[in-house]
This record gives structure tokens, sequence and C-alpha cells, in this order.
């Protein structure tokens, strides 16, 4: 049995972007120090953490340090080299792991061993030249094309609709390795969030329904407005996979219902999530909370779902217009609150906060948070409307 780390330890972050900064703020609440380890002196979890390793990802001998001053690690963002983990190791806990981490960086990797396992995935096949590409395509028909590193909120994908286009779509990827999926018919995209202990015990949040322009997550609500067979269907799809990985930790598992009413896993987290945001308002436990327990091996918190609550994110565009943003008039719209990450500078598709909403069904909430969002100004209106309405990532 994996020991219990108490509240008054410290819980180191690698990563400490917002989702770091909101899982530390949880920590902090619970009595826990904060350490970080991140790439930029200033990262948005800088004022929660009382100690910030400067350094890559993929430095062994930072994560040793980070490790060294902490009794248990997380994590926030996927991408960190196997030798930092395994350094990490040799002075404390790292959960999740190195094993469920490295199936999920590489998205030809996590394909392929969710495919092996039976798992139901869009069709697919792996290529590592513009030949292969064009082959894949051929097979599939139209499909993406996604690098398998790296590449998330709409970056690193391709497009593609016949063979003539594969020299074009290796050439802006610009990368050694693909996947390319065909491109399907869905009717929603959803995800389950699951937490589970080392020895197994799990928890599942309610099922979020997502919402995506260019890729990029728009605004999500949970409980998602589904028929209740098919969130059972999606949480025990989800569960199998957390078991299946073993993962110690969270598991965020992204999934497209299709028209005819199946389930498809299309990308795998293992980590605190953008679509689970709502859970801070929603649930009697948020992801963040939960986050912290897991790494800990406490006792897992109720996901129990108390209201319908819905988030929009507010990206660097909000902030591009003649004036800033008008807070004040969005936060006269009843239940909804203001989330910041303490971003300094507002870039076009940065992810600066969210508002949050609750309300009296899962479309009241989301209509809420919409307004909200809308009263913000111009940029916000602009904003809105550079997307289309409903833009799948298939």
């Amino acid at each position: 049995m994996s020991r219990v780390v108490l509240p008054g330890s410290t819980i180191g972050f690698f990563g400490g972007g917002q989702l770091g900064r909101m899982a530390a703020m949880a920590a902090r609440s619970m009595g826990y120090d904060v350490h970080v380890l991140d790439p930029d002196p200033d990262c948005a979890a800088r004022p929660l953490a009382s100690r910030v390793v400067t350094a890559q990802l993929d430095d062994p001998d930072a994560a040793a340090d980070l490790a060294r001053g902490c009794d248990v690690i997380t994590i926030e963002i996927e991408r960190i080299g196997r030798a930092s983990i395994e350094a990490a190791e040799r002075y404390c806990p790292v959960r999740p792991g190195a094993e469920p981490l490295y199936v999920i960086q590489d998205r030809a990797r996590q394909k392929d061993w969710l495919a092996a396992r039976a798992f139901p995935v869009v069709p697919y096949r792996t290529a590592r030249s513009e030949a292969d590409v064009a082959a894949a395509i051929s097979a599939l028909g139209p499909a993406i094309a996604k690098t398998c590193s790296g590449g998330y909120d709409g970056r690193g994908q391709a497009r593609v609709r016949d063979p003539s286009e594969a020299a074009e779509a290796w050439r802006v990827l610009r990368t050694d390795h693909l996947v390319v999926e065909q491109r399907v018919e869905i009717e929603a995209e959803i995800s389950v969030m699951v937490a589970r202990l080392p020895g197994g015990v799990f928890e599942t949040f309610p099922v979020a329904y997502n919402h995506h322009d260019h890729g990029v997550l728009t605004w999500s609500v949970l409980p998602a407005p589904l028929p209740e067979a098919r969130r059972r269907a999606a949480t025990e799809l989800a569960a199998a996979v957390a078991d299946a990985l073993a993962i110690e930790g969270l598991l965020a598992v992204e999934m497209f219902v299709l028209r005819d009413g199946r389930l498809l896993v299309n990308e795998l987290a293992p980590r605190p999530h953008n679509t689970f945001h709502a859970t801070e308002r929603g649930c009697a436990t948020s992801q963040f909370e939960q986050c912290v327990r897991a790494a800990c091996a406490l006792p897992l918190g109720s996901t129990t779902a108390l209201t319908p609550a819905a988030i929009v994110n507010l990206l660097g565009d909000v902030w591009l217009g003649a004036a800033p943003p008008d807070f004040e008039r969005a936060l006269e719209e009843p239940g909804v609150r203001l989330h910041l990450y303490g971003k300094r500078d507002a870039r076009p598709g940065r992810k600066m906060g969210h508002l949050s909403a609750v309300g009296s069904s899962a479309e009241d909430a989301r209509d809420r948070v919409l307004r909200a969002f809308e009263r913000l100004g111009p940029a916000a209106a602009r904003a809105e409307r550079s997307g289309p309405a409903a833009e799948p990532a298939h």
C-alpha cells in the first residue's frame, strides 16, 4: 500500500502553467507547501510556489533537484522527459509515473496502445514520409494529419481531403512522424475525468460536453446534456482505459460521440483538463483538489454533481481590442465568476483565464456564461464570431 502524503508535506509540480496554478491553489488550501519545475521563472504557478526550479522539463538534474525537496510530485503537462521522471523517482513518488506517460506522450504510440487493447478509436494510419501520408489518405479518405508529439489546442494538425494534399501537409507539419486519422461524422465531443489511487480505487466526474472552434475549446458544460445510457457508457469506457493504464492520478479521456451513437476515444491527458474547470463550481470536489488527493494517496473526494456548471475560455484575443475586457459588466450576470491565470502577455489564442457559471440546467449554465462573455466587449464579440458556430475536431 502506498504511503499517504499528509497535509504539511511538500508537493511538487512538473510544469507551472495555469493547470499547475489551480492545482497549487487546491494544495495550498489543504495545507501543503508547493514547489514547481518550469522553464519560465515567471510561470503562472509562481505566486503559489515557495520554490521554482527554472529548467526544461527534460532536464534530469533539475528534476532531481525538485524531487529532493518534495514528498511527492505530480504533473500539469505530459511533455516530461522519461529520464526526468526516473531521476525524480529516486527521491520521491511521481504520480502518474513514467510508464503511462510514455504511452500517452506520443500520439501514434497512444493510438496503437488503445487499438491493441480493443478500445474504440478513429480509423488511423501512421506516416513517416510524404508517401505514407498519401497512402493513408487513399486508404482512409478525408482525414486529419497530426504530429505525434507536441501540438495541442488545434496546433500541429492539417486537414487533408485527397492524396494530392499530402505533400503540403508534410511540409506544413515539419516532422518525421504523423498520425493520419479518418474524418468521422460526429454528434458531440465529450470527455470523462477519472481519478485513480495507487491501489486501484477510482472515482469518475460527471461527463463534460465540449464545444471547440478551430480545434480550441471554447466552452464546456457538465453534466453533459446526453441520455443517461450514453453518459454511463462513456464513464465505463474511461474507467477501463484508466485501469488498463494503471494510472495513478488523473486521466482525462476525450471522446467523440458518432451520429450512430458509438463512442470513440480521441485522446488521453494524464493531468487536470480544461474541460473540467467547471468542477470547481459544480461538483463536491474539484478536479484540482482531486489531483492533490490522488497524488498524495489520500481518500478521493466525492465527484457528485451539486449543480450544472459551465465555463468559457478567455483567450488573449479578448484583450486585443481598443478597450480592455469589461469584467464589471460580465460579472453582472448572476452566477458567474472570473478566473484569471496571472499571465502578463495577452497573445491571440493564448489561454488567459475563463469565466464559469452555474445554472438550473446545463443549458442555463452555458447560456449564462456565454452572455457574460459577450458583455466583455467588442473584442470578445469578434473572438466569438471568428470561428464557425460549431466546428468539431473531426
